[in-house]
């Protein structure tokens, strides 16, 4: 049987990480997690930080060590990962390296029902897109550069992997928008006719017909 994980937001392994070099208290974690942008990396939630550090503790993931007051602040406790947290970050980290998972984009919904627009528009769309596409990759190169000239490449591996994303999308999207332009994707005629008239022509009916069955 496989094993159940108590813990399932990528936030919690993002505090079981940062907490493994030394003890913080919660306040501490979110900033040292901001100041390595861990929010480009994955999905973070910010005000269930609180939420996700208890669950850990109660999991026996993390331990409280300390809790003190400064002045007028509220109380701050003071936790360090214990042999249980270091294991479970263990695991889980080559959980997300070797098992790939499926992960839908919103850009994804908007290709499965693009057809609901003109041929014609979709292109134009899918140029402006490119073009922001090809401005984030410049951005993202010049960070990049920064980053490695400032950092082992161990801590940028991340951002390699984002850019080439980036890069691959935006060579997709390149190709199909010749596609469109050229007039070479398969059926354009069709898509356009039916936009014209509202009709859709006999091979495409059935396989919206046959889809719909699917469904």
């Amino acid at each position: 049987m496989a094993k159940r994980r108590p813990v399932t937001n990528l936030l919690a392994l993002a505090v079981l990480t940062v907490v493994g070099r030394r003890p913080m208290h919660p306040y501490e974690m979110a900033s040292v997690l901001r100041a390595r942008d861990k929010d480009q990396d994955m999905p973070i939630k910010w005000g269930s930080l609180y939420t996700v550090v208890r669950n850990l503790h109660r999991h026996g993931f993390l331990e409280a060590v300390e809790s003190g007051r400064q002045g007028a602040r509220p109380e701050r406790t003071v936790y360090c990962i214990t042999d249980a947290g270091r294991r479970e970050a263990a695991d889980w980290t080559r959980e997300l390296l070797s098992t790939p998972e499926r992960e839908p984009t919103a850009f994804e919904a908007g290709l499965s029902v693009m057809g609901g627009l003109g041929p014609d528009e979709v292109g134009a769309l899918l140029r402006e897109r490119l073009a922001r596409l090809e401005e984030q990759i410049e951005s993202d190169r010049r960070a990049l550069e920064e980053e490695r000239a400032e950092l082992p490449r161990l801590f940028v591996v991340e951002s390699e992997y984002a850019l080439a994303m980036r890069e691959a999308q935006a060579a997709w999207v390149r190709s199909l928008v010749a596609e469109l332009d050229g007039g070479t994707f398969p059926g354009i005629e069709e898509w356009r006719a039916f936009h014209r008239t509202g009709d859709l022509p006999d091979g495409l009916e059935d396989l919206a017909a046959r889809g719909t069955q699917d469904d």
